[in-house]
């Protein structure tokens, strides 16, 4: 078998890491070629990261995040009351590894979206499954799928996710089976898996939002006990941006 047949199988083998590397190899001069032990190692190690790379791609496409955002914009500051060291913190997913939830409060234009993706990006190209959520989505989402009776197959898809961002907390109100589907999904990664809460309400209202006392109870216990609490302040980015825009033109 010569060299091309032998990249022609790689390929075919859905090993396209090693087949590029085995090519790269192949037509250097012989007296540069690794000896067979390191460019067996070199092979392995572009199949790892060319899979490792295709399964990014397709976590960052699965996550349906809102922005495309990088954890290197986020503007920290005394004003909005977010420090470089808080970002840091959160900004290497160790709180997935802890299984720890994140809520992000503050008013609308605050920057809590675009942080939460930057965090979900990040997240992404960590290995962690992410998926993005507004409210009136989960809504949605849960009332068609009690209405097509795949209730658990829907909860099931969700609890798949390392992360689960969800958007909008406090917008829009909660029926029973929403209230029903958020407990289920906490029950379920308490202790095991993360999820970042976005609101504008502050968490002290997030009890009169839910209504129902008993969901309230569970919901607020499993939620906010082992979780870290970013609270945005300062001025609307969005009209910050708005107004940069203006002066420069």
């Amino acid at each position: 078998m010569n060299n091309q047949e032998t990249i022609d199988l790689l390929y075919h083998l859905k090993l396209k890491g090693m087949s590029e590397a085995f090519k790269a190899i192949s037509i250097m001069p012989v007296s540069e070629r690794p000896e067979m032990e390191l460019a067996i190692a070199k092979i392995a190690e572009a199949e790892r990261m060319y899979r490792d790379g295709q399964r990014t791609q397709m976590y960052l496409k699965t996550s349906k995040l809102r922005f495309n955002a990088s954890l290197e914009d986020i503007e920290c500051s005394s004003e909005r009351n977010l420090s470089k060291s808080q970002l840091s913190e959160i900004g290497d997913c160790s709180f997935i590894r802890r299984a720890e939830n994140i809520l992000i409060t503050g008013l609308t234009g605050c920057g809590k979206t675009y942080l939460a993706c930057a965090l979900g990006r990040q997240a992404c190209y960590l290995g962690f499954r992410t998926e993005y959520l507004n409210m009136n989505k989960f809504i949605e989402k849960i009332a068609l799928s009690k209405l097509e009776g795949n209730f658990l197959k829907v909860i099931t898809h969700l609890e798949k996710n390392d992360l689960i961002i969800l958007d909008d907390f406090g917008l829009q109100p909660l029926d029973m089976n929403s209230r029903l589907a958020l407990l289920q999904i906490l029950e379920e990664r308490y202790d095991r898996k993360s999820m970042i809460i976005l609101s504008q309400l502050t968490v002290d209202k997030w009890y009169e939002y839910i209504a129902e006392p008993t969901f309230a109870d569970a919901i607020m216990d499993r939620l906010v006990n082992n979780a870290i609490h970013i609270e945005l302040k300062g001025d609307s980015m969005r009209r910050k941006k708005k107004n940069k825009n203006n002066f420069t033109q």
